[in-house]
């Protein structure tokens, strides 16, 4: 069994490691763990939209508890697993909710680019696997909101158990 090192967290300032942002944005989502007030947790799925130097844009579509956590308790750790590495990643940080202005028109944009790509994808696939194709387009509902995540720390851990913690300023 791998022993699993605990190490510090070096503090850095600046944009998250180019290997990192490169494989999230080739990801199309990630789960989002959020906890309310009394501590409960609560971990769904969001379609990924962008990667931009400390931030990372969700979509989310479901007006459920992620979206209520947040009103009470902002902070968020992301997970996602690169399966080319076996290497882990836990981002944590502060989530914002953006339901209208510039930014969110920039965000539905990015979305729907996204999600033609990813239904093309999709269905692509299906058809080489003779699955057929009723579920593959990504639709957007009338009611989404974009969550943007401000990146505090990134731990990656290592097929050996090694953890590694870097925080962002």
């Amino acid at each position: 069994m791998p022993i699993i090192n605990l190490t510090k967290s070096k503090r850095i300032s600046g944009k998250i490691p180019e290997k990192i942002t490169y494989f999230l944005n080739k990801a199309e989502f990630l789960n989002i763990a959020t906890c309310d007030s009394s501590g409960g947790p609560n971990v769904a799925p969001k379609f990924l939209i962008k990667v931009e130097n400390n931030k990372i844009y969700l979509a989310d579509y479901v007006f459920g508890r992620t979206f209520v956590n947040l009103k009470v308790n902002t902070r968020v750790s992301l997970s996602t697993i690169n399966l080319d590495t076996l290497t882990g990643y836990q981002i944590n940080g502060i989530a914002r909710i953006i339901t209208g202005g510039l930014e969110f028109k920039k965000m539905i944009k990015e979305m729907q680019s996204k999600q033609v790509r990813f239904s093309a994808k999709r269905l692509i696939e299906g058809l080489h696997k003779g699955i057929r194709s009723k579920d593959f387009e990504v639709t957007l509902p009338e009611k989404a909101c974009i969550l943007k995540v401000t990146i505090e720390e990134i731990a990656e851990i290592g097929t050996s158990g090694k953890v590694e913690r870097k925080k962002y300023k």
